[in-house]
């Protein structure tokens, strides 16, 4: 598996990817109305404000993660490559040194993703409930996690 940067032709990839993998955590959290293809959700979300790394397997694009300093805003992987450790890699390479802190919502219903941070080593902080972003007239309850084993030194920035 390769990590690279993202690239304008992986476009029409990652909105496929984007939109099988967001159904199915829409679907854990009991919102699939709430559903926009990635067309939508990239500018409605500023995704491109992000950096962005690809996950590419046999020359297939088969993940994506969005993040900045602070947060991981976007990981999906293709629904056919559940559990292969492409999530887990990407994750991986954003977050680098352990001194590096990141922070996740997950959506309250969402037990996979949560699993699967709690795997990496993200901790939970609490809960928030509020519009869901780029779809606002959305109501939803987010877990928030990070990768901080000192929970206190977040609020001392």
């Amino acid at each position: 598996m390769i990590i690279r940067d993202y690239l304008e032709k992986d476009w029409a990839r990652i909105c496929e990817i984007h939109d099988s993998a967001r159904l199915d955590e829409l679907r854990g959290a009991s919102l699939e109305s709430a559903f926009l293809p990635l067309e939508v959700a990239a500018e409605n979300e500023d995704l491109f404000e992000y950096e962005i790394l690809i996950a590419e397997q046999n020359d297939q694009v088969v993940g994506f993660i969005a993040y900045d300093k602070e947060e991981i805003a976007w990981l999906y992987v293709d629904p056919t490559t559940y559990r292969s450790g492409i999530g887990k890699a990407l994750v991986k390479a954003v977050i680098g040194s352990p001194a590096r802190i990141f922070s996740i919502e997950v959506l309250k219903g969402n037990n996979a993703a949560l699993a699967f941070y709690k795997s990496l080593g993200f901790i939970e902080t609490g809960m928030a409930s509020g519009q869901m972003p780029g779809n606002e007239k959305y109501e939803v309850t987010v877990h928030e996690l990070n990768n901080n084993k000192e929970p206190n030194r977040l609020l001392n920035k």
